[in-house]
């Protein structure tokens, strides 16, 4: 990275404000998704704005996670419910002297893990999304795209050292 001054003339004042403007020179982006790249939508010196997209993983297998996810979450919940309604009852029979307390205690095991379990499938569940959102690489800020070495096709492999997808330079005014 490089520093900068920017100076600033104060119109009318006949002031000069000198103040470090941290900046690199060009900015290689991928995404934190390995895929493979299905589209791009930027182009060689387009002037992009933060937020906007400059390409797109395929996402059929992050979708397909997210979906198994949120299955396995479903699934959780309603295994929770049960186990929760299994304790209540248990906590009945004991109350009324009916059960032992190894029942109750068996029934506590079970509503414990059931809520363990579901918050498992949550989280599964909020990464997956969290997965499928990453694969669109949004611009960071406002600049100019310097180079796209990363056409539809490219394999992105994340856990390693990914390729650059797109070089996106700093805007100037």
């Amino acid at each position: 990275m490089k520093q900068r001054i920017l100076t600033i003339a104060l119109a009318g004042f006949g002031l000069a404000v000198a103040s470090p403007l941290w900046a690199a020179e060009k900015v290689e982006l991928t995404t934190r998704v390995s895929g493979v790249v299905d589209v791009v939508l930027v182009k060689l010196g387009q002037r992009v704005k933060k937020g906007a997209v400059l390409l797109r993983l395929d996402r059929t297998i992050l979708q397909a996670r997210l979906d198994e996810a949120a299955a396995e979450h479903s699934r959780a919940q309603a295994d929770e419910a049960d186990a929760k309604r299994d304790l209540e009852r248990a906590q009945e029979l004991f109350d009324r002297t009916v059960s032992s307390t190894t029942e109750l205690d068996a029934a506590a095991l079970r509503y414990a893990r059931a809520q363990a379990a579901l918050s498992t499938a949550r989280a599964r569940r909020v990464i997956a999304q969290k997965n499928v959102n990453d694969a669109e690489l949004k611009a960071p800020f406002d600049g100019v795209v310097s180079a796209v070495p990363g056409g539809p096709g490219t394999v992105v492999a994340a856990d390693c050292q990914p390729k650059s997808l797109v070089i996106l330079e700093p805007g100037r005014p």
